[in-house]
């Protein structure tokens, strides 16, 4: 009898010891069968949706947008190299402010013409139509009529100007072309000016001439928010 139960006490601790050694194997085989059940749920997670880009405005609305961004790059290329470009100083002299729009008296026409005065534009710009090439003395002229294509009544008047050059434009589309540039004798308010203009087609402007950035740092400030400052004579 004493046999017997010692050799049924050795058998049962055999199974238990093989059952110990078991188990940690079976809890490996439970753990490789749920990983891909984790890995389908992160297929499942849902994905954040991709940030749409800044819409960009059609040809027509960026061509308006910049019709009036005029460069001459030679001149531009000069001044850069000259230093002239460099900011002036603020002074604490009163300083005469003008509107963003005004009305210039441009010497040979009798009647003022609305000019858009443009920060953004290097050089000064008047329309020009019927341009001619000429020489007087040896030197050449350009004979061409000024008027407000906008306006039904506006006279033509027409000008002769000495040619000071050939500028080549650069357009807000990339492309570039040449144009006359004329010096002109003009007065704004109760400033007499002189000043470097291109002969330009500006009937789908909504001004007739354009007051470039060259000739506006002899002028003053511009309030881009009001017009027709010149003559209240408002000083900063």
């Amino acid at each position: 009898m004493r046999v017997t139960y010692f050799v049924k006490s050795r058998f049962l601790l055999a199974i238990l010891l093989a059952v110990q050694a078991l188990l940690p194997l079976h809890a490996q085989k439970e753990d490789k069968k749920e990983e891909p059940a984790a890995k389908v749920e992160k297929k499942e997670e849902p994905t954040a949706e991709p940030e749409k880009a800044d819409e960009k405005p059609d040809g027509k609305d960026a061509e308006k947008a910049g019709d009036e961004e005029e460069m001459d790059e030679a001149v531009a290329e000069e001044e850069e190299a000259s230093g002239a470009a460099v900011a002036r100083p603020v002074t604490p002299d009163p300083i005469q402010v003008y509107g963003w729009r005004e009305k210039v008296l441009i010497d040979g026409i009798k009647k003022p013409i609305t000019a858009k005065l443009d920060t953004g534009a290097f050089t000064s710009s008047i329309h020009a139509e019927e341009k001619e090439l000429f020489e007087r003395d040896g030197k050449k002229w350009v004979r061409f009529i000024v008027t407000e294509p906008r306006k039904k009544d506006s006279p033509r008047v027409r000008l002769e100007a000495p040619l000071v050059r050939i500028a080549r434009i650069k357009e807000p589309g990339g492309e570039s072309e040449t144009r006359e540039v004329v010096r002109l004798a003009f007065k704004l308010g109760e400033r007499k000016l002189r000043g470097e203009f291109t002969l330009n087609n500006r009937s789908n402007m909504l001004a007739a001439v354009l007051i470039g950035r060259t000739t506006i740092k002899e002028l003053g400030w511009i309030d881009p928010s009001r017009t027709n400052l010149a003559d209240d004579k408002i000083m900063r």
